[in-house]
C-alpha cells in the first residue's frame, strides 16, 4: 500500500492536473438494483454502450460483492466501511447514523477535508440519513435544488402520475401502498423521467464545480432497473420480443434449503403477479424484458452525465466510481428481486475510473464494497478512519493480477455467507435453534449454484474450515469502536 500512495503521490504532484496541489474531484455513481447485466460483463445481448465506455477507461471487478443484498442497509454498510451484523445494516430501511452511531460517514469525511459534497438521487436509502455529511441538502426529483437552479423539462402534458405505465390500474399492497404493473411502457421523455431529471442535476452540480475550481464529491444515485420496470419505448424496442430467454436453471437448486428460497414479496404486492407459485411464463420473460430496457435506459442517463464531465474538460481531474447496491435475480432458482445468499442477489457492478491509471482491465480479485469507503481516502490524499472494515483496492489499479482477499462476507436476516475463489457456503442460524441449515456451491464445476453439495461425502473439511472462517470474519453486534 505504501508503494501504490507514493506512485499516487509522485502521480499528482507531477502533474496530471494543471493545479498540481489540486485534490481529485470524484464522480460516484450509484444504481439501484444493477447486476453485473452488462456488455462490458460479457452480457453480449444488453445494450449498454456508455457503461462499456466507462468501463474501458476503468478497472472493472468481476468479482465484487455487496455486504448485504437490500438497498438501505447495503448503502448504509457501503458509506460507513462496516460490516453488516445482526441487529445492524439489515432491512432495506437501515440508517447509517442510527445503527452506526459514531461513525463518519464517507460523505462526512470527505467533506471534513475539504471536499464540496453534493447528493442526487437516491444515495442513502434514506434521504435524511447523514444530512451534515452534505454541503447541500440531498436532492431527489420533485425537491427544489438548492444551490443550482431546478432541473426545466418540457412538459407533454399534464395529469397525476401521469407516464407511470400504459398498463393496468394499481391495486394496494399489504401495506396500503398503491402500486400498479410491475412493467410497462412510459409516455414521458427522458428528461421528465426521474432518471432524466437525476441527470439533468448532476450536469448543472458539474457546471457549477467547474465555476467554483472546488474539489467535488458528487454522487448521483440512479433509480432504474429498479421496480417498476417502466421506461420509454425506445428501451423496450432495443429487445424485440422473444429475444431473451429464461435462465436454464429456472428451479430451485438440488438439495437447497427451503429457507433460501424466499416468495420475492417485493413483486408480490405489484399488480396482476400471483401471490404464490411461479409466475406465468409470458409474465417472467416480459419482466426480463422489462429490466434489460431499464438498464438501457439507465445507461444513457449515465452517458449524458459522463458527456458533460469530458465536455467541462474535468475527466482529466476526476476520479469515476460507479457501483450497483445489490444484485438482482432474473427468475434464477424461480427467484426474482434480491434477498438472497445466492451468488445472483450478492454480486454487484463494480467499476472504477482513476485519472493516470490505465483502463481497460480486468480484475478477478474478491472486492467488497465496504472496500470503497478506503480506496476512495487512499485516492485522494485523505486519512483514513480508524473504523474502517474495508480494503483499499488502489494497488489493483496498478497489478490486477496480485495476490488478494481470500473471501468476501456478507450475510441477509438470518443467513451468513462466504465467497472465496472457488466456493459459495452459507449458514443459516437463528436464536432458538443455533444453526439449522447450510448450503456449499463448488464455483469450478457448478458457477449456477445449482447443487448444493454441503451433505455430500468428501465435503466435511471445506464445510468445516468455511464454516469457521464465516463465523470467524463475519460482523458482530457491539464490534464497532467505543
Amino acid at each position: 500500500m505504501k508503494v501504490v500512495q507514493l506512485i499516487i503521490s509522485l502521480f499528482f504532484s507531477l502533474g496530471f492536473s494543471l493545479a498540481a496541489a489540486e485534490k481529485p474531484n470524484i464522480l460516484m455513481i450509484a444504481v439501484d438494483d444493477l447486476r453485473p447485466q452488462l456488455k462490458c460483463y460479457g452480457v453480449e445481448q444488453v445494450h449498454s454502450p456508455n457503461l462499456d465506455r466507462l468501463a474501458a477507461g476503468s478497472l472493472l471487478f468481476n468479482r465484487a460483492y455487496c455486504m448485504v443484498p437490500t438497498c438501505g442497509a447495503s448503502r448504509a454498510s457501503l458509506m460507513t466501511s462496516i460490516r453488516p451484523a445482526p441487529k445492524r445494516f439489515v432491512t432495506h430501511l437501515a440508517i447509517a447514523e442510527k445503527e452506526a452511531p459514531g461513525i463518519v460517514t464517507l460523505n462526512s469525511h470527505l467533506k471534513q477535508n475539504g471536499y464540496t459534497t453534493l447528493s442526487n438521487g437516491k444515495v442513502f436509502h434514506n434521504p435524511d440519513d447523514n444530512a451534515h455529511g452534505w454541503s447541500e441538502p440531498a436532492w431527489r426529483p420533485g425537491q427544489p435544488a438548492t444551490g443550482a437552479p431546478p432541473p426545466t423539462v418540457k412538459k407533454k402534458g399534464g395529469g397525476k402520475g401521469k407516464g407511470k405505465a400504459k398498463a393496468a390500474a394499481a391495486s394496494k399492497d399489504e401495506d396500503g401502498k398503491s402500486r400498479g404493473r410491475p412493467y410497462g411502457i412510459s409516455d414521458l421523455s427522458d428528461d421528465e423521467q426521474s432518471d432524466g431529471q437525476v441527470a439533468l442535476k448532476t450536469i448543472a452540480d458539474l457546471r457549477r464545480m467547474k465555476e467554483s475550481g472546488q474539489p467535488f464529491f458528487i454522487a448521483a444515485g440512479f433509480f432504474k432497473p429498479h421496480l417498476p420496470f417502466i421506461c420509454p419505448k425506445k428501451y423496450w424496442d432495443l429487445y424485440p420480443e422473444g429475444s431473451l430467454k429464461l435462465p436454464t436453471n429456472y428451479h430451485a437448486p438440488k438439495d437447497s434449503p427451503e429457507v433460501s428460497i424466499h416468495n420475492f414479496g417485493e413483486l408480490r404486492a405489484y399488480n396482476g403477479v400471483p401471490k404464490t407459485g411461479p409466475l406465468p411464463d409470458a409474465m417472467a420473460l416480459e419482466m426480463i424484458r422489462g429490466y434489460h430496457a431499464c438498464v438501457s435506459f439507465t445507461d444513457a442517463q449515465i452517458g449524458r452525465v459522463l458527456d458533460e464531465l469530458d465536455r467541462l474538460d474535468l475527466a482529466k481531474n476526476t476520479i469515476v466510481i460507479l457501483w450497483g447496491d445489490h444484485g438482482w435475480n432474473l427468475a434464477e432458482h424461480t427467484l426474482w428481486c434480491k434477498h438472497s445468499c445466492y451468488e445472483t442477489s450478492m454480486r454487484v457492478p463494480l467499476m472504477i475510473r482513476v485519472p493516470g491509471f490505465a483502463g481497460g482491465q480486468k480484475t478477478e480479485a474478491l472486492t467488497e464494497l465496504i472496500d470503497v469507503y478506503p480506496t476512495l481516502c487512499e485516492l485522494t490524499g485523505v486519512p483514513l478512519p480508524m473504523h474502517v472494515q474495508g480494503r483499499s483496492f488502489a494497488p489493483l489499479l496498478t497489478d490486477p493480477a496480485q495476490p488478494w482477499k481470500t473471501q468476501a462476507i456478507g450475510r441477509f436476516t438470518n443467513g451468513d455467507t462466504i465467497r472465496t475463489d472457488t466456493h459459495r457456503f452459507s449458514e443459516y442460524s437463528s436464536r432458538e435453534q443455533g444453526a439449522f441449515a447450510r448450503m456449499l456451491y463448488d464455483h469450478q464445476i457448478d458457477p449456477g449454484e445449482n447443487v448444493n453439495v454441503s451433505e455430500q461425502v468428501g465435503q466435511s473439511a471445506i464445510v468445516e474450515d468455511l464454516t469457521a472462517r464465516l463465523r470467524a470474519d463475519k460482523g458482530k453486534d457491539g464490534d464497532l469502536p467505543k
